[in-house]
């Protein structure tokens, strides 16, 4: 079956028969149906990390009870709906042709790049900058609540809409123009966020190139620069923390706070040496964890000759499921690397959602040299 999302304004009846593909599909065992189901009922995910499937085979998936039902459900999880039921009242809105469909259909051209039709749109509903999407989803929480401003982050929203277009920057300064308030606040990842903060955790406007100039034209538009109270930490530590220093420095330009760990993220050992005295314990352990994924060997010596633990996890908001090994592996920053296992980091820890070793780590992102010297230590 075809797993793309389907256009908005599709009607029920083109919904339903992708399940009734996705029945027949899974009844012939094929396998992009096999896993698509493993990847989105929520009979094969995980309870205790509900976005990444079990590890089940193919076998048993295809075994599994799978009923017109489970690939409605599937289907509608496709489409990142809490359940068919979501979804019906979610077609059922848009096709009344109210307030819904003029917020998605706003949001089409927004995620399109259609800058006259968004404009056309605004002028025609000024307060469309300030309505809210009502989808009901699986995410947490249930009910974003995203304004179009929020969808400019390109995070968090439907999957198939986090895309950044070419005209970004023109589109987002149409929607600051028309009244969007630049920190409006909306449920993502479990808290709530303002778009700044989703903008420099996602990886597509930084694969437009974008990421700067829109971080920028949103400060320039009164975001705080300090964030909204984001559970994962300020703007300039999301971006560190997400792998994205360069928008990290643009927002130092700015003037953001350089505590220890955002000395340590960016790279800047003076001004680390000299806040190391007075840090916290928490500000010691994240400045660690950013310095080791980010590559910068000085900063990681500084730390460990400090007396922080290299075996220690990550802390909460900074990936917290593995070790700082784990994570110089995965970018095969080598001498970070080397370094750490000089310094007695453990090479047998398994990360705590994949079970894998930095070794593991390593050779899932092709990372030929740090392999082979984690091999010529013992690791297993």
């Amino acid at each position: 079956m075809d797993a793309t999302p389907l256009p908005f304004r599709s009607t029920l009846g083109e919904y339903a028969r992708q399940a009734e593909q996705l029945l027949a599909a899974h009844r012939a065992r094929a396998p992009a149906a096999l896993d698509l189901v493993r990847c989105r009922h929520p009979r094969f995910l995980r309870a205790d990390v509900p976005w990444l499937a079990r590890e089940v085979s193919v076998a048993d998936v295809a075994a599994a009870p799978f009923a017109l039902d489970d690939a409605r459900l599937v289907v509608a999880r496709a489409h990142d709906f809490a359940d068919w039921l979501a979804l019906v009242e979610w077609v059922a809105a848009v096709a009344a042709g109210g307030p819904v469909t003029r917020f998605e259909s706003a949001v089409e051209a927004l995620v399109t790049g259609d800058l006259p039709g968004l404009e056309a749109q605004l002028a025609a509903d000024p307060a469309l900058v300030h309505a809210r999407s009502t989808r009901r989803t699986c995410f947490d929480p249930p009910v974003h609540g995203a304004t179009l401003l929020h969808y400019v982050g390109a995070n968090g929203v439907e999957g198939h809409r986090q895309r950044t277009p070419p005209n970004a920057v023109a589109l987002t300064r149409a929607l600051l123009a028309a009244g969007a308030e630049a920190d409006a606040l909306a449920g993502f990842y479990g808290c709530r966020c303002a778009t700044l903060s989703l903008l420099v955790s996602s990886s597509h406007p930084h694969a437009a190139g974008l990421a700067v100039p829109l971080a920028e034209l949103l400060l320039d538009h009164g975001a705080a620069l300090e964030g909204q109270g984001e559970s994962w930490g300020t703007p300039l530590l999301t971006a560190l923390v997400f792998g994205y220093p360069a928008t990290a420095e643009a927002l130092a330009r700015r003037g953001a706070r350089i505590a220890l760990a955002a000395a340590a993220g960016l790279g800047r050992l003076d001004t680390a040496t000299r806040l190391l005295p007075a840090a916290t314990p928490a500000e010691r352990h994240l400045a660690l964890a950013l310095a080791a994924q980010l590559g910068h060997a000085p900063l990681v010596r500084l730390l460990l000759d400090a007396g922080e633990d290299p075996d220690r996890f990550n802390p909460p908001g900074a990936h917290a499921h593995a070790t700082p090994l784990h994570h110089a592996a995965l970018a095969g920053h080598a001498a970070v690397v080397e370094l750490l296992v000089e310094r007695g980091a453990r090479l047998d820890l398994a990360d705590r959602i994949h079970a894998s070793t930095p070794l593991g780590w390593a050779r899932h992102a092709g990372k030929r040299e740090v392999a082979a010297f984690l091999v010529a230590r013992g690791a297993p």
